[in-house]
């Protein structure tokens, strides 16, 4: 007779990964309407856990910072990348972020066995990849990645504000708020606005509109020719 021992069934853990290093990776800036789209890559370290890891956004300013400093501090590696205004007007925003989160793991010292990357689309990687849609909310990893990006950009938008002042971009980070809409209209668009994106691009085009129009107006005015027609009079007395 079988023991009971042999009878009772165990459940074998199935892992379908790599054993190795985990990279999250996040993006921040893809709205806004100015300065390049950040994104960065960290694998933690176990063994130096970071209490409050949460989604940056979720996050007040002082908390970001402070948590930022702890994931430079204590995370076995970290990675910090950009895609340009200009690369992101020439292939488009998706793809520009998707360059900047490449860049953001290719840039790791320690090379990771597999990424996690927060939404549904992947970057081109040379590595196992998986998309995790609020992953910023619910990976570790990423959480740290996405206040790593959002605490690089919103330091890059204060240098855009000592350049660029009468933008506000120290304010509303480069998004399209009404006083960054007010300040486009007024003074039209700066080196680091994204000329793909249409409000932009309106305020672009009425600002040539209206310097096209100081052109016409400031052409000199024809001048008026006088026509003088002669005519000969016969002042001779009749016969």
């Amino acid at each position: 007779m079988r023991s009971r021992k042999f009878l009772k069934a165990e459940q074998a853990a199935l892992v379908w990964d790599a054993p190795g290093l985990v990279a999250g990776v996040d993006e921040a800036g893809r709205g806004p309407l100015a300065g390049p789209v950040v994104a960065a890559a960290v694998i933690l370290d176990d063994k130096r856990p970071i209490r409050g890891l949460a989604d940056s956004k979720t996050l007040t300013p002082l908390q970001r910072e402070r948590l930022n400093d702890q994931i430079l501090a204590k995370a076995l590696c970290c990675s910090v990348a950009q895609a340009s205004v200009e690369e992101i007007d020439t292939h488009n925003i998706l793809q520009a972020t998707m360059i900047a989160m490449r860049r953001a793991v290719e840039g790791l010292r320690l090379k990771p066995a597999k990424v996690l990357v927060d939404g549904n689309r992947l970057p081109t990687l040379d590595v196992l990849a998986e998309a995790i849609v609020n992953g910023d909310a619910r990976i570790k990893a990423i959480s740290a990645a996405s206040i790593l990006a959002k605490v690089h950009r919103d330091r890059l938008c204060q240098q855009l504000h000592v350049e660029f002042p009468l933008y506000g971009f120290a304010g509303h980070k480069g998004y399209g708020t009404p006083e960054h809409l007010e300040a486009l209209l007024r003074h039209g668009a700066c080196v680091h606005h994204r000329r793909s994106f249409s409000p932009v691009a309106a305020a672009l085009a009425r600002t040539m509109g209206e310097a096209a129009a100081l052109d016409e107006a400031a052409l000199p005015t024809p001048a008026l020719i006088a026509t003088v027609e002669t005519v000969h009079l016969d002042l001779r007395a009749e016969p």
